[in-house]
């Protein structure tokens, strides 16, 4: 079981949107997860920090269902969603609705070889989408959404590889907007970016945080401190503490939390 903290009290205007209850997980024999309990709080971006190894991106991904696509894995425990209380990692779930309302963007920018329209359409024609007029207006809300509408209104034909880094990633965020998702995944979003197109999706992530539920994992804790409300630490797979933004980098509870925090390890 984790020796997480005990995190913030939830308050009228404090949602609970998603929780792990006791979740583990394993690639095949190794015991990755262990014991994971943490709220997700509604329209809040939650940062989760830690080591390289630590468990971060695995914990990530469990949201999402991404792990079913390999042999050997295995989850252990819940993700519940709310409000409809649906166990995310029930095998009975589709892991493909999971991944309609859970959306994720990775990395390094990964659009698909098509044009900048059809990567923002190709999840609505995957619900069954099939209206030009409707599409039309799906795609232009979000790629609105995303900050990319400008910059791209009058070239939505050309190949989605002919923009910017910057501008694909944020074509990705459009795509993962696309299906209107309850929760929103960031797995190092700007790892691959430079200063300028990394400060533009950090703004955009505090825009789309009146929107959506943002799950962010980042190696930058100067990025966690400047755009997340809560924060959780973790460390061989165990979640050590998790509390408001502000508490974890001002005054954490965890002694090796502050070490993190600090420098003094990691």
């Amino acid at each position: 079981m984790s020796k997480v903290t005990d995190g913030p009290a939830i308050t009228a205007d404090l949602r609970i949107k998603a929780e792990a209850r006791n979740l583990n997980f394993y690639y095949g024999s190794f015991h990755a997860l262990k014991g994971i309990n943490m709220p997700i709080y509604e329209r809040k971006v939650t940062a989760l920090i830690g080591p390289s190894g630590c468990g971060k991106s695995t914990y990530l991904r469990c949201f999402n269902r991404m792990h079913d696509l390999y042999p050997g894995n295995r989850y252990d425990g819940d993700i519940r969603l709310h409000p409809d209380n649906t166990n995310l990692l029930n095998p009975q779930v589709d892991p493909i609705e999971v991944r309609m309302r859970i959306s994720m963007v990775f990395q390094k920018p990964n659009p698909f070889p098509k044009s900048i329209y059809e990567n923002v359409a190709y999840g609505l024609r995957v619900r069954g989408v099939r209206g030009v007029a409707l599409l039309d207006e799906k795609v232009e809300q979000a790629l609105r959404g995303a900050a990319l509408w400008e910059e791209v209104k009058d070239r939505l034909n050309d190949l989605a590889f002919n923009l910017s880094g910057g501008q694909q990633q944020r074509l990705c965020i459009a795509r993962a907007l696309a299906t209107e998702p309850e929760i929103l995944l960031f797995d190092e979003p700007t790892s691959a970016l430079d200063p300028i197109a990394t400060a533009s999706i950090e703004e955009l992530i505090a825009d789309l945080k009146d929107k959506v539920t943002i799950l962010i994992v980042t190696h930058n804790m100067q990025q966690a401190a400047r755009v997340s409300d809560f924060t959780a630490y973790m460390y061989l797979g165990e979640m050590i503490e998790f509390d408001a933004t502000d508490t974890i980098f001002i005054k954490p509870k965890n002694k090796a939390t502050e070490d993190y925090i600090t420098g003094r390890f990691g």
